[in-house]
């Protein structure tokens, strides 16, 4: 989910006898543990479950009722010093078997609406979530990236317990770089430490992930031979753009695209926020950013950036375009928008989906940030930035305030129709003619809002980011109340776990989930309806394919 903004603001691989080493050290604590010390209370077979043995290390993680739960692993080592804007370097070994109880350092970000500030570039660490219960085959892998715009938030925010244990999975979340410290294009950092060329060093961070699941998956009783990719918002583009990044090839066999921005519409006269943007736009604004923070000189700006504090750097992370990926060369030659397009893109089944009201959040967010509501004035002037006076005053008609709570609902349905709606109708079209495509909305129009962000002036409905705590235990949402959301909830890890499992979302007891053809049905997702909707007709596709003529 995008985090609602203020509009300023290196070791080898283990010997043998190492391993051997790490490995005989864990058994003596667990031994230990199974003699009835005092420091633990679990059982030896509990104590057994709590320690893995990793490529670089041990680890003890802790059980919960129904999951065990690794935190705070490295995969990949610090970013810091002459690795800011480096690719990723492999982590170094442990001796001994580290504590995996407790979540890793978020990576460096600046204080937004709900999440905290952040100035620790120590921060690659990743999650493991797997059944509590032990397994005779070895199960799939979800690997969930985290959203926020790319400029907020960290793995750990979304509990995987639920999902882990009812959908019999194994899931991995991972902190990214994000921000300046991901995704700074410039030329001064094209060379030298980084493998790729600049401005995704957080995608490049996502690939370490992969890569770390793809030599321990096992060890957590997971198939690494079958990894499913999943996020929401910018979590969701970046799951784009790793379908699109040739780098990736192998590192999953199917994507979960929940509420992305990979081919759509700028929506308003400021930053694009997280879209994919070819490289020129990206540098032009790196190059802007180290002048105004005086590294603007070409021959000594990457020493420069990398001397400037961490605190002063993230408050530029949504300066001019934002932060989000760069495509043009590098660790994207395409856009993904060209890539699907064309059929270059990894041809891996994929569930794709919005939620019914996805701009109510985004206006929510705004009015709260400004402390100003949207006025029928306002309303016009957004219209005004974006479409041709004609254009205007058709969507006016259509959208009038009146049939609306208030102007900014109104607003928010323009925009949920015009950038969400029709966009991800017309990418699912695309995607279809190449790969498997199972697409959805999730329409509770009562789920459950933020504790922390004041509720607008007109109903929340089934607002951007709702869905994730049908599949999550999300620190910020408080998750679904009642036995039809819960339902609802259940109903959806069962169809996102069948889906990593087999490819296919149906399994026995579920409404039939149809794939995705040339018509414009999906799997609608509520407390009240689980089956077919027509996305042209709710989000009035034909009159937005109208305008302009």
């Amino acid at each position: 989910m995008e985090q609602p903004r203020q509009n300023q603001r290196t070791g080898r691989r283990f010997s043998t006898s190492r391993r051997l080493g790490v490995l005989l050290t864990a058994a003596f604590l667990v031994a230990s543990a199974a003699g009835g010390g005092a420091a633990t209370a679990l059982s030896g077979n509990d104590a057994a479950a709590t320690v893995v043995a990793t490529d670089l290390g041990a680890v003890r993680g802790k059980l919960e009722a129904d999951a065990r739960v690794f935190q705070g692993i490295p995969y990949a080592a610090p970013p810091i010093g002459e690795f800011r804007w480096a690719s990723p370097q492999r982590a170094a070994p442990w001796p001994g078997i580290r504590d995996a109880t407790k979540p890793g350092n978020r990576c460096a970000q600046a204080e937004g609406l709900i999440d905290p500030a952040s100035t620790t570039e120590d921060c690659l660490f990743l999650n493991v979530t797997t059944p509590r219960r032990g397994n005779e085959r070895k199960l799939p892998v979800m690997v969930w990236i985290h959203g926020n715009g790319f400029i907020s938030g960290a793995g750990s925010l979304y509990g995987a317990q639920q999902l882990a244990s009812s959908g019999n999975v194994i899931v991995v979340s991972f902190n990214y770089r994000l921000g300046i410290f991901g995704f700074l294009a410039h030329p001064a950092l094209n060379h030298g430490q980084a493998r790729n060329l600049s401005g995704n060093f957080g995608l490049e961070d996502q690939q370490a992930a992969l890569q770390w699941v793809k030599r321990n998956a096992a060890a957590f009783g997971g198939d690494p031979g079958n990894v499913t990719i999943f996020g929401e918002s910018a979590g969701g583009t970046s799951v784009c753009a790793q379908l699109a990044a040739p780098g990736s090839a192998g590192l999953f066999q199917k994507a979960i695209v929940q509420s992305a921005q990979c081919t759509g519409r700028k929506w308003s006269p400021g930053p694009p926020t997280w879209f994919p943007l070819p490289r020129s736009e990206r540098e032009k604004n790196g190059v802007e950013i180290a002048a105004t923070i005086g590294c603007s000189a070409p021959g000594t700006a990457a020493k420069c950036l990398r001397g400037k504090r961490v605190d002063d750097l993230a408050k530029l992370s949504d300066v001019g375009v934002g932060s989000g990926p760069t495509y043009g060369g590098g660790l994207l030659p395409l856009s993904p928008e060209r890539a699907f397009a064309t059929g270059r893109f990894h041809r891996v089944p994929i569930v794709q989906g919005i939620t019914r009201d996805e701009h109510n959040l985004f206006t929510a967010a705004i009015e709260t940030a400004t402390s100003e509501v949207t006025t029928p004035a306002t309303y016009r002037a957004q219209l005004d930035a974006v479409f041709s006076a004609a254009d205007v005053e058709r969507i006016l008609a259509r959208y009038p305030v009146s049939r609306f709570h208030s102007a900014g609902e109104a607003l928010s349905a323009v925009v949920t129709d015009w950038a969400w709606g029709c966009t991800v109708l017309d990418q699912n079209r695309v995607l279809a003619r190449h790969t498997p495509v199972y697409a959805y909305e999730f329409a509770d129009e009562t789920a459950p809002w933020f504790t922390t962000l004041p509720k607008p002036n007109f109903p929340t409905g089934a607002f951007h980011g709702a869905e994730l705590q049908y599949l999550f235990n999300d620190e910020q949402l408080p998750g679904p109340g009642t036995p039809a959301q819960k339902q609802l909830s259940a109903t959806m890890i069962q169809y996102w776990a069948q889906f990593a499992a087999t490819g296919n979302p149906n399994g026995d007891g579920q409404p039939r989930w149809l794939p995705f053809q040339s018509r414009d049905h999906v799997q609608s997702l509520a407390p009240t309806k689980i089956g077919p909707a027509d996305l042209a007709q709710e989000h009035q596709c034909s009159f937005w394919k109208s305008l302009g003529s």
